[in-house]
């Protein structure tokens, strides 16, 4: 089961957990949770060490959880970049950490040459409302023109869609994976902000415990379907096992039927009822 919660809940969440913990401890432990998730990836294509890393820094948290992962990867051998939309408003502490393990701020991107092995998105976080920014638009392009290839992971939930609501208005980064902090966001499961987000990826930070009772949403996964299916014993019946009714197709599309109650009997229902 995946549970998602609204923007506010989460901001409230946080707010109650930094109480608790150490000043940047929650930005740290998504750093590295972030890392870790990139190196997984790279790995799968190849490996970290020496691996083209480019992050692509906005002027919020998002981009200092980014960017102090890339310091992570520098110090695991990844040769890491950043390209700052904001230069003046980048996470000053994780642009800090990033050029002191090693890495490098890009002056623009045509700075960036070559292949690149992975493309980290940390453009906006979950306050970014209405879609991707020119600059930000001009940027991506530039970036994955010649590189439509690359990988790209989005950090939280991929820049220029809406959190909450799981809308797109204009353009958005399309991610191949998303790495989530403390809990799932409705846009990651929410078409078609859902649609740009790819495989997700949970880091726990610690948020639970500050976390409501019902989620905004839940969305179930193949094990909590197959959880509520009932398993047949020796004295099951037809109805025991469940009946299905059908409602589909025409006499000039009897395939619909088909399909539908065949799909029915192979699933593994005890009787189905159709009409049509």
């Amino acid at each position: 089961m995946r549970r998602a919660y609204s923007v506010e809940t989460v901001r409230a969440a946080e707010a109650a957990l930094m109480k608790r913990v150490p000043e940047g401890a929650l930005m740290q432990r998504a750093a590295a949770g972030l890392a870790a998730a990139c190196g997984d990836l790279l790995r799968r294509t190849g490996r970290v060490y020496g691996a083209r890393v480019l992050i692509l820094v906005g002027s919020g948290d998002n981009g200092g959880d980014a960017l102090y992962a890339g310091a992570r990867l520098v110090r695991r051998g990844a040769g890491v970049r950043a390209l700052l939309l904001s230069p003046d408003r980048a996470h000053a502490g994780g642009l800090a950490a990033l050029l002191a393990a090693g890495g490098q701020v890009a002056d623009g991107p045509d700075a960036v040459d070559g292949p690149l092995d992975l493309v980290v998105d940390g453009i906006t976080g979950i306050g970014g409302r209405g879609g991707l920014r020119d600059d930000a638009v001009a940027l991506l392009r530039a970036v994955l023109r010649d590189r439509p290839r690359t990988p790209v992971v989005a950090v939280d939930l991929p820049s220029g869609v809406e959190a909450d609501s799981g809308e797109v208005h204009g353009e958005a980064v399309r991610a191949d994976a998303t790495v989530t902090f403390g809990t799932y966001k409705p846009g990651l499961l929410i078409d078609p902000a859902a649609e740009h987000a790819g495989a997700l990826r949970l880091v726990d930070i610690g948020l639970g415990p500050e976390l409501p009772e019902p989620p905004d949403l839940e969305a179930l996964q193949y094990a909590d379907v197959a959880a509520l299916l009932p398993v047949p014993g020796a004295g099951s019946d037809k109805y025991s096992r469940g009946v299905v009714g059908v409602v589909a197709g025409s006499e000039r599309y009897p395939g619909a039927a088909v399909l539908a109650v065949a799909g029915a009997l192979r699933g593994g229902a005890g009787a189905v009822r159709y009409v049509g």
